[in-house]
């Protein structure tokens, strides 16, 4: 299984990152260098999390032992509150950059916010910023399958990935069969339902056939969909296993299992509630 994930834009992304969501201004730096010492190489932030400054410096040190910027994919979204306008979005950008004190090479639309009806505008914006040379890639977070419909229809540039909220309980087939037509790279936030599918009994008994935990478990199952996936933890060690999936793979009859614990539930906003 790669483990990277090629976009429709000529780039590529590891398959595996670790998000930051909520992790605390006094964690971040710590909870970066542990990721980055584990292996990862794809972070995902965003404005909102309000922790860029502390990623930026994990990275500078990352570059004194041995990791270079370059083997890093870094991320960060535009959140779009108070004001959802293309002018807000470069602003946003241009903070992002100063926080982290290097370039960004993912910039998403984080929310579509669609009663405001910016987010056509907004995304001409982020065409522009990977036209000028700012950013590697584009993307949105949080979209669906009409609301990516109109970016394509209204502007011609396909999204190089749609980062939305994905688990056993929520895989997004449909969705995910959308952005497989359109070249669109499905990147899960939540991939272990905030955790409370780890104590889901068949994901424990899938687990405990494979000598593995429910978390590697459930990590497997989105890379053997093709899809790319941001688990987040504070703890070292479970960074380090949460990175450890390639010595097992789940079978077709494990597949199907997990495939039954659908049930649509979400553990986040639904896309269109977010105004």
């Amino acid at each position: 299984m790669p483990s990277t994930l090629e976009l429709n834009d000529g780039s590529a992304i590891p398959a595996l990152g670790f998000g930051l969501y909520k992790v605390s201004l006094e964690e971040t730096e710590r909870v970066v260098t542990a990721g980055l010492d584990a292996g990862y190489r794809l972070i995902d932030g965003a404005e909102f999390y309000g922790n860029e400054r502390e990623v930026g410096a994990a990275i500078a040190q990352a570059a004194d032992r041995g990791i270079a910027r370059d083997e890093l994919t870094l991320t960060s979204k535009f959140w779009g509150d108070p004001e959802q306008s293309p002018a807000a979005a470069r602003t946003a950008f241009e903070a992002t950059e100063r926080n982290l004190c290097t370039n960004v090479d993912v910039y998403m639309i984080h929310w579509p916010r669609p009663a405001r009806g910016q987010f056509v505008d907004v995304w001409r914006e982020l065409i522009a910023l990977q036209r000028e040379g700012r950013v590697r890639s584009i993307g949105v977070s949080n979209f669906t399958q009409a609301h990516i419909q109109r970016l394509i229809d209204e502007t011609g540039v396909v999204p190089a990935i749609n980062q939305v909220e994905s688990h056993p309980w929520l895989p997004q087939h449909e969705l995910r069969a959308f952005h497989s037509v359109n070249g669109i790279v499905t990147q899960a936030w939540s991939p272990l339902g905030r955790a409370r599918i780890l104590d889901d009994p068949t994901i424990k008994k899938i687990a405990e056939a494979h000598k593995i935990s429910p978390a590697q478990a459930i990590i497997r199952w989105h890379l053997q969909l093709g899809g790319a996936l941001i688990p987040k933890s504070t703890h070292p060690h479970r960074l380090a296993q949460n990175l450890d999936i390639d010595g097992f793979a789940l079978s077709d009859d494990d597949m199907a299992r997990i495939a039954a614990l659908e049930t649509g539930e979400r553990t986040g906003t639904h896309p269109d509630d977010r105004q």
